[in-house]
């Protein structure tokens, strides 16, 4: 997956992931442009994406996920989100934006006037269950830690109310 020095461990387990919008920009304030990762999310998880965890903030996203081929997975994840977020930028010429991820665009990117997010996203392979509570618990608490919220399940971009037995956004494996 890109040119990131980490790599899946065990391709078929449940790793956690971040994927950065490139240089950190802000891009999900609009529920319009979460939506586009939440969709595609659901989209995954209805074709064999096993997901157990997120938490999107405002310019990345976590996830603890799964499947046979969680590498080439997230990949085409990333590349379609790519492709319809700027396009959601450009429609609605949100200028300032695109500016910067054609100015951070990394040069051997030569095939595309922007880069959307940061190359890799730093595979962590899931061992154990303390592990995956522990990585949970990091992903929930993210926005609590920000000071954006009191509580984890007050975030609405996250899973941390499936795992109150709430209904979240997403469906999401809540038993590992």
């Amino acid at each position: 997956m890109g040119r990131s020095r980490y790599r899946f461990t065990e391709i078929n387990k449940p790793h956690l992931m971040t994927c950065t919008v490139l240089h950190w920009i802000p891009v999900f304030t609009r529920p319009e442009t979460v939506g586009v990762l939440l969709d595609s999310l659901s989209y995954a998880i209805n074709n064999g994406l096993k997901v157990y965890a997120y938490v999107i903030l405002e310019n990345h996203m976590h996830i603890i996920a799964q499947s046979e081929n969680l590498d080439k997975d997230i990949a085409r994840f990333k590349s379609f989100t790519a492709k319809n977020l700027i396009h959601f930028l450009s429609k609605n010429k949100i200028i300032t934006i695109l500016d910067q991820l054609a100015f951070y665009k990394k040069a051997h990117k030569s095939d595309r006037a922007y880069q959307f997010w940061q190359e890799g996203v730093h595979p962590e392979w899931i061992q154990n269950e303390a592990m995956m509570k522990q990585k949970v618990e990091y992903i929930h608490h993210n926005p609590v830690k920000r000071g954006y919220v009191d509580k984890a399940e007050h975030w609405r971009y996250s899973s941390a109310r499936n795992y109150l037995g709430m209904e979240g956004l997403l469906d999401v494996f809540t038993q590992w």
